[in-house]
């Protein structure tokens, strides 16, 4: 399973938070002034999305991959505070990717893919949880926001 989790990790959110968005700011040119600041929210970011894919593994017996998904409901670390957080590190890696090149291109895409991730989460997500963990999902989502707030 450890295999299917670095794949999975490396082909989804390895080519939204970071091969599209470096391909897409480096060819934006150099990065701003202010860079330091674009790479500290990448690294901020990356920490979470480690942090709750390891979660997924750990508590959940699982992948954040569709083929190999958590058999358990995930509600530890980062997940007491949010039922998406993995989403919410992928945003701010896109947000610190902007900021380090001061893109506004990478600012669209972060938009888009903030859009994406709310449908994919309102369409597929939230009723696979609700048909796989019932009433342990109903209580989880009654108490933790779907984002942060």
């Amino acid at each position: 399973m450890l295999i299917r989790a670095i794949a999975a990790f490396v082909a989804l959110p390895g080519v939204v938070a970071f091969a599209a968005p470096i391909a897409i700011g480096t060819s934006a040119g150099r990065p701003v002034q202010h860079g330091a600041s674009g790479i500290a929210i990448v690294c901020l970011g990356t920490l979470l999305l480690l942090w709750c894919v390891r979660e997924f593994y750990v508590a959940g017996r699982g992948t954040l991959a569709p083929w190999a998904p958590p058999r358990q409901l995930v509600t530890t670390g980062p997940y007491r505070l949010s039922r998406n957080p993995m989403y919410v590190a992928v945003v701010t890696i896109l947000i610190g990717w902007s900021v380090l090149w001061g893109s506004r291109a990478l600012l669209i895409y972060t938009l888009v893919v903030m859009a994406a991730v709310h449908l994919r989460v309102l369409v597929a997500e939230e009723p696979w949880a609700a048909g796989k963990f019932g009433a342990e999902w109903e209580a989880y989502r009654a108490k933790v926001p779907r984002w942060i707030i």
